[in-house]
Protein backbone atom coordinates (compact mmCIF):
# COMPACT_ATOMS: atom_id res chain seq x y z
CA UNK A 1 0.00 0.00 0.00
CA UNK A 2 1.13 3.24 -0.53
CA UNK A 3 0.39 7.24 -0.46
CA UNK A 4 0.33 9.78 -3.35
CA UNK A 5 -0.51 13.18 -2.41
CA UNK A 6 -0.91 15.30 -5.49
CA UNK A 7 -1.63 19.02 -6.05
CA UNK A 8 -3.77 19.12 -9.39
CA UNK A 9 -5.94 21.67 -10.93
CA UNK A 10 -9.27 21.17 -12.80
CA UNK A 11 -9.81 22.01 -16.25
CA UNK A 12 -12.48 23.72 -17.94
CA UNK A 13 -14.64 20.84 -17.39
CA UNK A 14 -14.66 21.54 -14.17
CA UNK A 15 -12.99 17.61 -13.71
CA UNK A 16 -9.60 16.61 -12.76
CA UNK A 17 -7.71 14.09 -14.75
CA UNK A 18 -5.42 11.67 -12.88
CA UNK A 19 -3.15 9.29 -13.92
CA UNK A 20 -1.38 6.86 -11.29
CA UNK A 21 1.46 5.26 -12.38
CA UNK A 22 2.03 1.66 -10.64
CA UNK A 23 4.58 -0.97 -10.43
CA UNK A 24 2.41 -3.90 -11.67
CA UNK A 25 1.12 -4.24 -15.16
CA UNK A 26 -2.11 -5.91 -15.50
CA UNK A 27 -2.70 -6.20 -11.92
CA UNK A 28 -6.14 -5.09 -10.07
CA UNK A 29 -5.95 -2.02 -7.61
CA UNK A 30 -8.30 -0.79 -4.84
CA UNK A 31 -7.73 2.47 -5.16
CA UNK A 32 -9.62 5.70 -3.10
CA UNK A 33 -9.65 8.95 -3.60
CA UNK A 34 -10.32 11.92 -1.93
CA UNK A 35 -10.94 15.28 -3.28
CA UNK A 36 -10.14 18.50 -0.62
CA UNK A 37 -10.37 22.25 -1.84
CA UNK A 38 -7.18 23.92 -1.55
CA UNK A 39 -7.37 26.73 1.24
CA UNK A 40 -6.83 30.17 -0.52
CA UNK A 41 -4.02 32.27 1.03
CA UNK A 42 -6.93 34.21 2.44
CA UNK A 43 -8.53 31.55 4.64
CA UNK A 44 -8.61 31.83 8.59
CA UNK A 45 -7.91 28.45 10.76
CA UNK A 46 -11.08 26.79 11.71
CA UNK A 47 -12.23 28.19 15.08
CA UNK A 48 -10.63 31.48 14.63
CA UNK A 49 -13.45 33.75 14.70
CA UNK A 50 -14.64 31.45 17.71
CA UNK A 51 -11.86 33.78 19.55
CA UNK A 52 -13.76 36.87 19.27
CA UNK A 53 -14.63 38.25 22.56
CA UNK A 54 -12.44 35.49 24.23
CA UNK A 55 -9.72 38.08 25.63
CA UNK A 56 -10.42 38.19 29.70
CA UNK A 57 -7.79 41.24 30.16
CA UNK A 58 -9.61 43.90 32.05
CA UNK A 59 -7.37 46.69 31.30
CA UNK A 60 -8.36 46.15 27.33
CA UNK A 61 -10.87 48.69 26.28
CA UNK A 62 -12.60 49.32 23.39
CA UNK A 63 -12.48 52.88 22.67
CA UNK A 64 -15.63 55.17 21.01
CA UNK A 65 -15.86 55.02 17.73
CA UNK A 66 -16.60 58.50 15.93
CA UNK A 67 -20.61 57.83 14.11
CA UNK A 68 -21.64 56.48 11.06
CA UNK A 69 -21.97 58.80 8.15
CA UNK A 70 -25.72 58.85 6.68
CA UNK A 71 -26.12 56.15 4.34
CA UNK A 72 -26.67 57.22 0.48
CA UNK A 73 -29.24 57.07 -1.44
CA UNK A 74 -28.94 55.09 -4.98
CA UNK A 75 -31.85 56.27 -7.57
Amino acid sequence: MSNIVLQSRSGPDSKLHLEIPVSQPDSEFEVEVVVRAKPSARSFPSAYFDLIGSVDDETLIVHPQPPLPPPLEIE
